[in-house]
């Protein structure tokens, strides 16, 4: 009898490791979604960013109302804001943000609404060459409204 649950165990145990990885592969993912202007150029620039970076990207275009609208339901104050809003888990990624610092974010998962570049600094990400870049911040965007500067990029 005691032949027989070992022999399940070593049947079924690697099935059930198997099945116990599933929700961690489902952290990992790296799906966003961008709600942005309608063929707003640097935004699809952004995407490709993006998707360069292994990203699976998915996108809507909406009214530079429904957009406004979008970003202060995500907790996106005015003066933190941009072109794009973005989604990535419980995140919110407003703007121009580097691949990088998204995946930085999901690995340190502070608690915060998420990440903005405000504006549309030259040589960010979808907006222009980095070998041009200004000096520009990428800031935390706490759940009160805060930010904290996640990332600075020196000018090039």
């Amino acid at each position: 009898m005691m032949i027989l649950a070992r022999r399940t165990l070593l049947l079924v145990g690697p099935a059930i490791l198997a099945m116990s990885t599933v929700p961690l592969l489902a952290e990992g993912d790296e799906r966003i979604h961008v709600v942005k202007d309608l063929g707003c150029p640097c935004c699809n620039a952004w995407i490709g960013h993006l998707r360069e970076n292994g990203f699976n990207v998915s996108f809507e275009e909406r009214s530079v109302e429904d957009l406004a609208a979008y970003k202060r339901e995500r907790g996106i104050p005015e003066n933190l804001s941009s072109c794009h809003t973005a989604t990535i888990g419980d995140y919110t990624i407003e703007g121009h943000v580097p691949a990088a610092d998204i995946r930085r974010l999901m690995a340190e998962r502070p608690l915060a609404v998420g990440l903005s570049v405000p504006g549309m600094p030259f040589g960010s990400p979808g907006m222009g060459p980095e070998t041009e870049r200004q000096a520009y911040d990428v800031v935390l965007v706490g759940q009160d409204g805060s930010s904290t500067v996640f990332t600075s990029y020196p000018a090039a």
